[in-house]
């Protein structure tokens, strides 16, 4: 009897396994009605011309005109000129376009060149050396005409070929925009070069596009009538059949946001036409990218045409025949990997990884899987090693003095050990071993993530399967230990080995999409060194697109936070933003976890470095498309297809602003929307409009100031202070959200406010009724009104230069002493509002003590987030000064979102509609009245913080700093909401709808019902909501003590409210 042999061990079954999980896409796209597939579905078309082939007519005047020219010039023997010419004019086969568009000069130039060049191949004995680089660039921009020699089905790597396309990419198509664009017709000559050379010519006209003066807006609803957007040359050119093509295409780019792909055979040839739209600026060097992407293929093309449309939209049409007597796969087959991998390359066209075609190059899919396996590996190769977990065991982090030694070895590690361009050097350096290895470490990803069919049996394998099939697929132990047994050293071991951590840790992407716009990963993140980062995430994104890289972190399955912008100044600047970029936003989430401890959602952050000169708006609206790929199932054949889903439950994101990103909220809530996601778009991003969106803007209603109130009445209240006694210094000005909502909601004497502009300062207290009157127009402190000053109040603005303050010092530079101007001046209560990060910091805290020893505060209130480290907050606070840390004090603004998040999931869209968005710019009563319970909600969380924290301080009498207590306390409420989750007490009914009646506004439960409610809130948001509740208010009344018999007293009144 024979013993069953597992699939993994049976080589047979390992590539009927791959077989099935590879051999998928052109051919089962037909069964599903597709436009991109085999016999029954795909789109025939007359063996005709797209386009109208000119007729110059006055050719022959022309050429006689030329002939004189080129004779007068005297380099060509004038008994050979004639011949030249007529060989030039009718042997050659140049379209009349050339003709049509050139000057006689720089025609009689071209013909000129022609002949030099066949004189230098002829002193060489070798017709194969004739080379012709003919160009004309346009000095005013109109356009310009490129000709070289050219074999067909081969991207040429050295000579005139070499990077003609790229520079037409580089000068012309990537800056094309709807009012200044670019179209673009190149053409194979028909006729060979000479009589003793085989050569083509390859002709290229970019023109400038003459869009109509005035366009007619569509009607609501209606589509865009491609003739009203169009070139006037491509109107004349292009034949009705086109422009019905180009017509769907366009309508079809219109209502997606990823490139639309269509292939036609042409009847009774074996050409295929291959037409792609996208919207204009969505990618870039795409259409000299395709040339490598067809050639790998062994095909050819005899025209290839770039069309822009004055509504923003790009289409490319491709006319490709069969490299005759090539060993290549038929076109009937390869045609549809070229679509299926033009996907890729519209992600990543620039990919170092994706060579000419060439002894061990790689296809395009396996290309791509390298750069992604090179950018995973910049940010995740283990670079700090056993030597500094030694240290850091040795060293105390709670020393600043250490804490800084530290930082500054693991920021030495991360330079200096694995960069990007020694990454880089490890695949290229041997690209006989290192390429079979890439092509090893594809096929193991391939094996998992390439979308099965149930009719994959019945076809044919694809090409991306036939280049695999001599590659025997090996487990992941036999695969490491092919690579530890191949490599030379343990550097580039460490490379290789993170490629095989990234396989192991994809658990869904959309790299087998047909469309998207950029590649995303969602990856489980236990891989994470625990030495680096202490804390596992509980899921991560990983986007990667041809001008950004980004992440997104979250710590709970139901989390929240903002999507930043990482700008960089320059190359530099740039560099270091991308080796931190990870770090930035594990830091970040983390720091939105303790933020978030009273409310259903943890902490989570998005991030995003844009590429130098990208714009930032096209990377974040890629890096949603992409997110979303991954959140919502694929439905629409050909389009968006079912992934393979490792992860198998369905996820939610929240998306908020952050820096660079507050005017991007609502196109990605409208966008999640036109993706399908009719029951979260509302919920999916927070900040949106509150008029056309039903946002809850912080700064209009004060959510976040709220918070920083509590805290600061708080201390008035236990000390026993009267406000209007009490001097204050704030950073962020009235011009800005925090700044001054703190103005109009105080009554102190401000004696200093630093802001963007400049500092403004005045000891005897600065004009409150002035202060307001900036803090409602919004205006910064250069704004003030200086008669209000008193004798000793001065501004300073940050381009003033030699200024003399009334003490007689002199300020030499403005901007210089608005950086320093927080660690001067003196006070009782410090609120910063304002301000960059870590602004007080290890550096520079002992500036805020004088030379007596005295602080320069007495009470700190954190409203900037991170406006110190925790190491200066931990110093001051042993100078006696009273301090509430960032996520404490301004965690006003995350429980506004969260309410929103909460509004969004638990109403239909026409309630949604009805009851939040404004109806002729004024607000329903309904999101009045749910606004004032935001508000509410605010102060009492944070009232009971403040008390519990006080509470806890004192007890402890002054032991433990209240930024330690902060700290642990957050971490006890998301400790306790996590194992309430995961608990059975959210499964009593009775105590379930008691914690429900009070977590969810009474504006909410009066409108829509408590048990509707119910059954409209997703589970896993029911049990992060219930659970928050009962924590918080358990911690926050029992302490961060609190005994499991008070527990046990606590939950049995949980129904009370039933």
């Amino acid at each position: 009897m024979s013993t069953p042999t597992e699939p993994a061990q049976n080589p047979l079954l390992h590539n009927q396994h791959l077989n099935k999980l590879l051999s998928v896409p052109q051919q089962r796209l037909s069964a599903m009605h597709s436009a991109h597939s085999s016999e029954q579905s795909l789109h025939r078309v007359e063996n005709l011309p797209g386009y109208t082939t000119p007729v110059f007519k006055g050719k022959e005047e022309q050429r006689a005109h030329v002939e004189a020219e080129v004779a007068a010039k005297g380099f060509i023997p004038r008994e050979l000129v004639s011949n030249e010419v007529n060989w030039f004019y009718s042997n050659l086969g140049i379209d009349d376009t050339y003709f049509q568009n050139e000057s006689r000069e720089v025609i009689s130039d071209h013909i000129i060149a022609l002949f030099a060049a066949k004189i230098m191949a002829y002193t060489k004995h070798d017709p194969a050396t004739l080379v012709i680089d003919l160009e004309r660039i346009d000095e005013k921009g109109n356009g310009a005409t490129f000709i070289h020699t050219s074999a067909p089905g081969f991207t040429t790597t050295e000579g005139p070929g070499a990077t003609c396309e790229s520079r037409i990419d580089e000068l012309f198509l990537n800056n094309s925009t709807p009012t200044n664009a670019y179209r673009l017709e190149t053409f194979r000559s028909t006729g060979s070069i000479s009589t003793v050379s085989s050569q083509q010519l390859r002709c290229y006209f970019v023109t400038k596009c003459n869009f109509p003066t005035t366009k007619a807006p569509a009607a609501a609803g209606e589509k865009t009538d491609i003739r009203s957007v169009s070139d006037s040359s491509f109107l004349e050119k292009a034949t009705k059949n086109t422009l019905d093509v180009y017509q769907e295409v366009m309508w079809n780019v219109e209502s997606r946001h990823g490139p639309v792909m269509e292939v036609f055979e042409v009847e009774g040839t074996r050409e295929r036409r291959l037409v792609i739209g996208y919207k204009m600026g969505g990618t870039s060097s795409f259409f000299s990218a395709l040339s490598n992407l067809y050639h790998f293929y062994s095909l050819y093309s005899a025209r290839k045409y770039v069309e822009q449309f004055s509504n923003g939209i790009t289409i490319i049409s491709l006319y490709l025949n069969p490299l005759p007597n090539a060993n290549a796969p038929p076109i009937e087959h390869s045609i549809f990997q070229v679509m299926k991998e033009a996907s890729l390359l519209f992600c990543l066209p620039d990919n170092p990884y994706f060579l000419p075609k060439a002894l061990g190059s790689n296809a395009v899919q396996e290309a791509t899987y390298a750069y992604c396996g090179w950018v995973f590996a910049q940010h995740f190769c283990n670079r700090l090693g056993p030597a500094y977990l030694q240290l850091k065991n040795v060293l105390n982090e709670n020393d600043p003095a250490h804490a800084e030694v530290l930082n500054d070895i693991k920021r030495r590690f991360r330079e200096e050990t694995f960069t990007r361009e020694s990454i880089a050097q490890v695949i290229h350096a041997h690209p006989d071993i290192v390429s079979s290895f890439i092509r090893l470490l594809y096929v193991n990803f391939a094996m998992t993530h390439y979308p099965p069919s149930d009719d994959a049996t019945n076809l044919m394998p694809t090409l991306s399967y036939q280049r695999l099939q001599t590659v025997q697929p090996l487990t992941d132990a036999e695969l490491y230990d092919k690579i530890r047994r191949s490599v030379p050293n343990k550097h580039e071991l460490q490379v290789l080995e993170s490629f095989l951590i990234f396989n192991k840790h994809v658990l869904k992407t959309n790299f087998y999409q047909p469309t998207k716009v950029a590649l995303s990963f969602r990856l489980a993140p236990d891989f994470l060194p625990e030495v680096e980062y202490p804390k596992t995430p509980f899921g991560m994104f990983f986007v990667i697109g041809n001008d950004f890289r980004g992440f997104h972190i979250r710590f709970r399955d139901v989390a929240r936070g903002g999507i930043r912008i990482v700008m960089s100044r320059n190359k530099e600047n740039y560099s270091i933003n991308q080796r931190m970029l990870f770090d930035e936003n594990y830091n970040l989430a983390s720091t939105q976890s303790l933020k978030n401890k009273d409310i259903p959602e943890g902490g989570a952050k998005g991030t995003i470095l844009p590429s130098l000169g990208a714009s930032p708006r096209r990377c974040f609206e890629k890096y949603v498309d992409a997110i979303i790929d991954l959140l919502i199932p694929g439905q629409t054949p050909g389009i968006k297809e079912p992934l393979v889903d490792l992860y198998g439950k369905p996820e939610l994101l929240f998306f908020g602003p952050d820096e660079g990103t507050a005017d991007m909220m609502d196109w990605a809530a409208l966008h999640a929307r036109s993706r399908g996601a009719e029951t979260w778009w509302k919920s999916f991003t927070t900040g949106k409009s509150a008029e056309t969106l039903g946002g809850v803007p912080h700064d209009t209603y004060g959510m976040t100031s709220l918070s920083i109130r509590q805290y600061v009445l708080g201390i008035y209240k236990q000390l026993g202070l009267r406000e209007k006694d009490i001097t204050k210094v704030q950073t962020g000005g009235p011009d800005g959200d925090l700044g001054s909502n703190e103005i109009l909601l105080s009554s102190d004497k401000t004696v200093a406010i630093i802001d963007g502009s400049g500092v403004l300062a005045d000891p005897h207290g600065i004009d409150r009724t002035e202060l307001i009157r900036l803090a409602k127009g919004r205006l910064t402190v250069k704004n003030f009104n200086t008669a209000k000053l008193s004798k000793d109040g001065y501004i300073v603005k940050v381009e003033d230069q030699d200024v003399k303050l009334p003490s007689g010092e002199v300020v030499l530079d403005g901007t210089d002493f608005r950086n320093g101007a927080h660690l001067r001046f003196k006070a009782d209560l410090f609120v910063p509002c304002g301000g960059r990060p870590e602004a007080v910091n290890i550096s520079n805290m002992a500036a805020l003590i004088d030379a007596d020893g005295k602080p320069h505060f007495k009470y700190i209130v954190e409203g900037a987030n991170l406006f110190l480290t925790q190491q200066a907050r931990l110093h001051l606070e042993k100078r006696k000064i009273i301090l509430f840390k960032d996520s404490s004090a301004n965690k006003g603004g995350v429980t506004s979102s969260s309410l929103e998040v909460l509004a969004g999931l638990a109403l239909s869209t026409e309630e949604y509609t009805d009851m939040m968005i404004f109806k002729d710019g004024k607000p329903s009563q309904f999101y009045q009245s749910y606004v004032k319970d935001i508000q509410n909600k605010i102060i009492e969380n944070a009232a009971n913080e403040f008390t519990c924290i006080w509470k806890e301080h004192a007890r402890l009498q002054g032991v433990k700093p209240r930024t330690t207590i902060s700290d642990e306390l957050s971490q006890t409420l998301n400790n306790l909401q996590a194992e309430l989750e995961s608990s059975d007490l959210f499964d009593d009914v009775p105590s379930r709808n008691g914690v429900m009646r009070r977590a969810i506004p009474k504006t909410l439960v009066d409108q829509v019902g408590l048990e509707t409610l119910l059954t409209r809130l997703p589970e896993p948001y029911q049990r992060a909501l219930f659970s928050s509740w009962v924590a918080s208010h358990f911690i926050y009344k029992y302490g961060v003590n609190g005994s499991s018999v008070d527990f046990f007293h606590f939950a049995r009144g949980l129904a009370s409210a039933t």
